[in-house]
């Protein structure tokens, strides 16, 4: 009795040999009956070896997880601890303060920005700090001539803060201080919208 045909049609029948029967053509004609080889085996014949991590990484996005429904059934199963109580307690509350921080930034944002200003804007404040800044290159200034007259060889960029010293003094006394850094008791007013171009306010 011959076996049942394989994907490609081969039947084996009772002495052993292997071949494709004869059949018929959609026009009425006759297909001779093909021997085949002993040991041949044609593609279509050949099963296919699956991975199934391959196969799972190709059906990724098709479904849901594979066993997450048996997880869900599980955990609802079994009763919590104490632990993962806390645990999901704080998950929890870290969520409600990341969702809330955003808007609470944003808010603020605008807060900030205003103090920022405002501090900008007080030029007695901006004042002060220009001449913090230049009272303290005129300090290293100094001090590198003096190191300069005592003998010492300087950078090229030494030489160069050794040069804008009276450029400082002029921007000190503009600000209304003496080249020292010291205020001067009366140009102080005078001289700050001179600095900022923006008047004073009292």
């Amino acid at each position: 009795m011959p076996t049942q045909p394989s994907t490609s049609g081969i039947v084996t029948d009772e002495s052993g040999e292997r071949h494709i029967p004869e059949s018929q053509r959609a026009d009425g004609t006759t297909r001779k009956a093909i021997k085949i080889r002993p040991g041949y085996r044609p593609p279509e014949d050949v099963e296919v070896y699956k991975n199934r991590t391959a196969e799972s990484f190709r059906n990724r996005g098709k479904g849901g997880v594979i066993g997450a429904e048996g997880l869900k059934e599980q955990k609802q199963e079994t009763p919590a601890s104490a632990a993962s109580n806390k645990n999901a307690k704080r998950r929890e509350a870290r969520k409600k303060a990341k969702s809330t921080n955003p808007s609470q930034d944003s808010a603020d944002a605008p807060e900030d920005a205003a103090a920022a200003k405002a501090e900008e804007a007080d030029p007695e404040v901006e004042k002060e700090k220009k001449a913090r800044n230049l009272k303290k290159k005129l300090k290293q200034a100094k001090e590198l001539r003096s190191k300069k007259e005592g003998g010492e060889s300087l950078l090229p960029e030494q030489i160069a803060k050794v040069i804008k010293i009276n450029e400082l003094v002029r921007e000190l006394e503009a600000l209304g201080f003496d080249g020292d850094g010291e205020p001067k008791p009366g140009n102080a007013s005078a001289s700050a919208p001179k600095s900022d171009d923006v008047p004073e306010t009292t």
